[in-house]
């Protein structure tokens, strides 16, 4: 009996070690979900929905098993709710929003960071939901955002740009302090938000 017990608190201690902390999946939510929202045309609605949809998704990580499993379905699903046709199209087609994380030598790796290298550099302001959603919302229903009226209209901001607007901006986005917020055109400002 003891063996067992033992067992079961090592087998928790290894899972939790392998979970990926609040602040990480928010960092990490918020970096991911400002690309989606600068390439897919995001509109405000469609921004908050996204990353709350990506912090569920990172928080659900405890290790290689999830990276691809129930949770990155679900993802995928919520996704197919909030997103129109084509922004869901283009996000499968960018690898690096339809498969965002891989495990690899016992950690996680971040596959936007090969196309968008600066850490620092943001095209939006922080959604709504930043300062306020915990995460949870893909533990309560299958449904949540099925069952949410979320607009799909594509914001003002042209997608058109978007590859014109980084280049610029990864030309333009040298280190500065605080966050770097990318204008239209892909100039580049720095400042908190």
């Amino acid at each position: 009996m003891k063996k067992m017990m033992v067992m079961a608190m090592m087998m928790a201690m290894s899972i939790s070690a392998n979970a990926m902390s609040y602040s990480v999946a928010r960092n990490e939510a918020l970096f991911l979900s400002d690309k989606m929202a600068y390439e897919l045309g995001l509109n405000g609605a469609q921004y908050d929905a996204v990353y709350e949809i990506n912090l569920d998704y990172l928080m659900s990580m405890n290790g290689q098993g999830d990276v691809f499993g129930i949770w990155w379905s679900r993802r995928n699903s919520d996704l197919s709710y909030v997103l129109s046709a084509w922004q869901y199209n283009k996000y499968m087609a960018c690898s690096y929003f339809y498969r965002p994380l891989v495990w690899n030598a016992g950690k996680w790796q971040f596959g936007i960071y090969r196309h968008y290298s600066n850490r620092g550099l943001f095209y939006m302001s922080r959604p709504a939901a930043y300062a306020s959603y915990k995460g949870g919302n893909n533990h309560r229903s299958d449904r949540y955002y099925a069952d949410r009226r979320i607009s799909k209209s594509v914001a003002k901001a042209s997608v058109a740009d978007s590859h014109s607007m980084h280049a610029n901006s990864r030309l333009s986005g040298r280190a500065r302090s605080g966050r770097q917020v990318a204008g239209r055109g892909g100039v580049v400002s720095s400042g908190r938000r």
